[in-house]
């Protein structure tokens, strides 16, 4: 087998945020690192530069909470063909955020490629919050909250969010480290069957257990798996550069445990790292610990890093 390949591919949006500083999140991982740090893994590492967004003519919504309608849904047309680009030329894209609404673009362009292929596409979301809000329910009118509810199939979104060729099913989703939900997302989870683990189950029964579980169903299906990373996975105390801090998130040794884990798997075909905001970073700690999960779950273990002053 020849050298594996990487292709990053710089997201910029925060439309779907409601603070500013996502835009700078793709530069954040550049400076760290991330490129060096994977190519010293042994893989062909392509940066694609940053992804520029689609003109839309939709800009407003009977919600009259949602805000940048017309931005975030040009982000994701734009993303799509992103992604579906990137899928074919190299073995593992991974998208660089940018506010969680990218993956209304990422997540839709993998799929299709999956399906293309004859594989099922299955995702596993790493965040504190579940995003499965629609249009219709957001409160906040915040679009990052809106991904999975879209790439799901959920209704609401006809005629608005670009049209899907290919939907994930509920249950080939599977969300860890949940621990901020609101009554329209709690509702929804509960009719829709998504794998949910949240905070107090991974107190209860560690995290291992429920992510071999998903992973055991990715084998069975001979299935592609999408992994999105948000910040706010991780607790604020190690990873400070988010605007959505909920805390009790993962531990650093969770989140490598999380990540070594999926790399010996080896079900991983394309990555989400978003919400940095390194407006809100101090010197740069979580883009480096991002740039270090996305190094174990590319196979670096925890013990070959260097020690480092803070």
């Amino acid at each position: 087998m020849g050298q594996m390949s990487c292709g990053l591919i710089g997201a910029p949006v925060q439309s779907g945020a409601s603070q500013p500083g996502c835009l700078m999140g793709p530069d954040g991982y550049r400076t760290a690192g991330l490129s060096q740090v994977i190519e010293e893994l042994g893989f062909q590492v392509t940066d694609f530069g940053n992804v520029a967004p689609q003109q839309s003519s939709q800009s407003t919504h009977a919600n009259p909470a949602v805000h940048d309608l017309g931005e975030t849904i040009g982000w994701a047309s734009a993303l799509k063909d992103a992604a579906l680009d990137a899928i074919a030329k190299v073995d593992l894209p991974i998208f660089l955020g940018g506010d969680h609404s990218l993956s209304i673009g990422t997540v839709p362009g993998v799929a299709e490629h999956a399906a293309a292929k004859g594989q099922e596409q299955f995702v596993l979301w790493l965040d504190a919050h579940p995003d499965i809000h629609t249009l219709d329910t957001t409160d906040s009118g915040n679009l990052h909250g809106t991904p999975v509810a879209y790439f799901i199939g959920q209704t609401g979104f006809e005629g608005v969010y670009p049209d899907l060729q290919v939907t994930v099913s509920p249950k080939n989703v599977c969300m860890l480290g949940i621990r901020s939900v609101d009554k329209a997302e709690r509702d929804a989870l509960s009719e829709i069957g998504v794998d949910v683990h949240d905070m107090r189950a991974i107190d209860e029964h560690g995290i291992a257990a429920p992510l071999r579980a998903f992973l055991e169903r990715v084998r069975n299906a001979n299935g592609a798996l999408h992994v999105s990373l948000d910040v706010d996975f991780l607790d604020p105390d190690i990873a400070p550069a988010v605007g959505t801090t909920v805390p009790g998130g993962a531990t650093f040794r969770e989140a490598h445990l999380v990540m070594e884990m999926l790399h010996d798997s080896g079900f991983v075909t394309s990555i989400d790292l978003v919400e940095l905001n390194p407006f809100l970073d101090e010197r740069g700690r979580t883009a480096q610990l991002m740039v270090d999960l996305c190094a174990s779950l590319l196979g670096r273990k925890v013990l070959d890093r260097k020690t480092r002053r803070y």
